[in-house]
């Protein structure tokens, strides 16, 4: 049976260097399907650029954190993907809905960095990824906004974006922002490194 779904995956996969892979995406390792959990670039010095990954296995559980040279490649496995919104929360599954109000549960663990930003009345539109039927992952959109619950007083003055800063979301999350931002100020993340982009335009 396994070989079976293997080989009809191989008709399904296309190949991709270490650097394209994100958090949902599954790869084909020794000719078994692993989901990407984390994947988080690495430069420095006269190295050659690395990716860190965390991946899981899913067909045994099992998980690795092997590092990757930036330009390995690997067959990426496609999988059914389908639009989902988050709904509730309702331990320990997260519930998104999709396009046709069906709930689609998802295990904490297989939400990887996504969980930084989740929070109730979120409405951005996700990507949920399925495997034999069962989500297995969510993607959010490239770019979200965010709204600061909490974060030291603006300096006056600094317009730059350089000078950094702690916030937190109203999920609690924190985040380092730019000096100029303020409480209750809506901002722009890039969900493929957590990073802020800057004020959320009106």
């Amino acid at each position: 049976m396994l070989a079976d779904f293997l080989t009809l995956i191989n008709r399904y996969i296309a190949m991709k260097t270490a650097q394209e892979f994100r958090a949902g995406s599954v790869m084909s390792l020794q000719g078994q399907p692993w989901i990407v959990l984390k994947a988080e670039f690495n430069k420095s010095g006269r190295n050659a650029s690395v990716m860190k990954m965390k991946l899981k296995n899913l067909l045994t559980g099992a998980t690795q954190e092997p590092v990757f040279k930036a330009d390995d490649k690997f067959d990426q496995v496609i999988l059914e993907r389908r639009q989902v919104t988050y709904s509730y929360f309702q331990d320990p599954l997260y519930v998104f809905m999709d396009e046709e109000y069906n709930p689609v549960e998802v295990e904490k663990e297989n939400l990887g960095d996504v969980l930084n930003f989740i929070e109730d009345g979120m409405t951005d539109v996700c990507e949920a990824t399925f495997y034999e039927g069962k989500a297995i992952s969510v993607e959010l959109p490239t770019t979200i906004v965010r709204t600061v619950s909490y974060t030291e007083p603006a300096v006056r003055g600094d317009t730059s974006g350089k000078v950094m800063k702690l916030a937190k979301l109203n999920n609690g999350y924190e985040l380092s922002v730019a000096a100029f931002v303020e409480i209750g100020d809506a901002i722009e993340i890039d969900t493929r490194t957590g990073e802020f982009k800057g004020r959320a335009k009106n």
